[in-house]
């Protein structure tokens, strides 16, 4: 059991409490990672799977609606995972990107992100349809977590849908990333990815930052950086285009 003293002493420092859950998390995900799969499924989709099942677990256990930060301990995971820090590390991603580097892709580079976060939205809407959403904020939420798992939450976010469709539009976008985890070195050989520009591309038209480092870290690591660098770029586009641009054109779809 843990001591009195210092269950209260996690309970007052929540956030910080928060910080080091996540971070333990992330670190044994990372280990199971390198132990059990030899860096084939990213440490990264690993932990977020892990969330998402103790986030089940924590609901069930106290039968409320925010998993985890239902339980007193972990309360600051509540505020750890709102939209303001969620948000507030998409723009530092952003800021932190170098404007040259996109410009080393070329134009072929810049065209497969806008290409990546079309295609992708429109295969999650259809899909989204085909289960019969209608509504053209839902439908657009699941259409816009199939680009990537940030960018569904924060198009439902910004579109006001509710929390099951974002959840739906996290679990669609987790599934991408697994599959091009697992599925990058399978194909690489088939499409010419060998070298950086097919790296580039490869990582704007996939667009899962994780699905795309970790595929490629295992089909050849000097690729990661070309391949992560549009990727990183395909999630700014894509939480610029799906809840104005993308979103209008599938409410005109579904009202026509």
């Amino acid at each position: 059991m843990i001591p009195d003293t210092l269950v209260q002493v996690l309970g007052k420092n929540s956030l910080i409490t928060a910080f080091l859950f996540v971070g333990v998390l992330v670190w044994l995900s990372y280990a199971f990672s390198r132990r059990f799969t030899a860096g084939h499924i990213h440490g990264s989709a690993i932990a977020i799977t892990a969330g998402l099942g103790l986030a089940y677990l924590g609901g069930k256990l106290t039968g409320g609606h925010q998993g985890v930060a239902d339980l007193g301990l972990l309360a600051g995971v509540g505020i750890m995972g709102g939209a303001m820090l969620r948000d507030f590390a998409i723009v530092a991603t952003a800021f932190g990107a170098d404007p040259k580097s996109i410009r080393s892709a070329g134009v072929v580079g810049a065209l497969s992100v806008v290409i990546g976060v079309v295609l992708s939205f429109a295969v999650g809407a259809l899909v989204a349809v085909a289960f019969g959403y209608r509504d053209p904020v839902s439908v657009s939420t699941i259409g816009a977590g199939a680009a990537t798992y940030i960018v569904g939450p924060v198009t439902g976010t910004a579109l006001g849908a509710g929390s099951d469709v974002i959840a739906l539009s996290i679990a669609a976008g987790l599934i991408k990333s697994v599959l091009v985890m697992i599925g990058t070195p399978l194909v690489a050989g088939r499409i010419g990815l060998n070298n950086a520009v097919a790296a580039m591309v490869y990582g704007g038209l996939m667009g899962t930052t994780s699905g795309v480092a970790g595929g490629l870290a295992a089909t050849d690591p000097k690729l990661v950086p070309y391949g992560a660098m549009t990727a990183t770029f395909y999630t700014g586009v894509g939480c610029l285009l799906a809840p104005s641009v993308l979103f209008l054109l599938t409410r005109m779809a579904l009202t026509a």
